[in-house]
């Protein structure tokens, strides 16, 4: 078992990995074996009705075990990770103190690197002025800047997604140093125990491939339907993999099965970011089993 700090501080375990990777599945029989509660750390999950596209745990596994920052707000709000860290801080002292092991799970590394490595986010006001410029960039275009400006951080940012892209130039050009250094870390809060999920490349995109087709199965084009017809083109939802790719083609820009591709694609294109992510934490025990947990 690996420890972070001392004993005196707050067990927790944190299930990281790929999507598709059966975090979901695992974090549930591990909590059910050591009396435990889960958070997600999952920056979609927070989102009210992103439900199919997001593989959110379903009724019937969270009324197996308590699930945590999971449908907390409406999509047109914009949940920042400085946020997400304050009140999953708040969830962890809650679980501990009912006697519970929070159990940590989700794929999204920033969220869960300033909540149990203790990171402190760069406190950088929005540049209006450079905003306005970056937008008549093109995806391409903000794509290269930033691998120009900072490769790593463009080594973790799906190349599409313009709202993170914008603010990484943001804090890059605000602070004069690359996306990482501008994190300060402290102290870490909790004893983390890191467990790593994850398959050999052919077997994980089998599985994502899988999990794209269930979802087309279980109704995912009429539920970003109904998101749109409530929630019209948000930037939550159009920048969404699972809903992007769904609205091109409800826009006949490309068939059906053109779109399952793009998914597929892009879903793994998504997992190979968060494994380039979680690669770098060198706490993580890859493939442990909850059998294999000290009592």
């Amino acid at each position: 078992m690996n420890k972070t700090s001392s004993n005196t501080k707050i067990k927790v375990i944190a299930i990281v990995g790929a999507t598709a990777s059966g975090k979901t599945a695992y974090s549930i029989e591990l909590a059910k074996k050591i009396d435990g509660e889960i958070i997600s750390a999952d920056s979609r999950l927070v989102y009210k009705g992103f439900d199919i596209g997001t593989a959110k745990p379903t009724k019937d596994e969270i009324n197996v075990v308590p699930h945590h920052m999971i449908d907390i707000v409406d999509p047109e709000y914009e949940y920042s990770a400085g946020l997400y860290k304050k009140e999953a801080k708040n969830k962890i002292y809650e679980i501990h103190n009912r006697g519970k092991i929070p159990i940590i799970v989700g794929g999204t590394g920033l969220y869960i690197d300033i909540l149990l490595k203790n990171y402190n986010l760069p406190q950088i006001e929005a540049n209006y002025t450079l905003r306005e410029e970056l937008k008549k960039y093109d995806n391409t275009e903000l794509y290269k800047l930033l691998t120009i400006l900072d490769s790593d951080a463009a080594s973790i940012i799906d190349k599409n997604d313009r709202k993170k892209i914008i603010r990484a130039i943001e804090i890059i050009k605000s602070t004069g140093i690359n996306l990482s250094s501008s994190r300060s870390i402290e102290e870490p809060e909790f004893d983390v125990e890191w467990i790593g999920r994850n398959f050999e490349r052919d077997i994980l995109y089998s599985r994502i491939d899988k999990r794209v087709e269930l979802m087309i199965e279980n109704g995912l084009i009429t539920e970003t339907k109904n998101l749109l017809q409530k929630h019209g083109r948000i930037p939550n939802l159009v920048n969404t993999i699972g809903y992007k790719e769904i609205i091109r083609y409800l826009d006949n820009n490309y068939s059906l099965e053109d779109g399952i591709n793009l998914l597929k694609k892009n879903t793994r294109n998504y997992a190979k970011r968060q494994l380039t992510w979680f690669r770098k934490n060198p706490n993580i025990e890859w493939n442990i089993y909850p059998e294999k947990l000290k009592k």
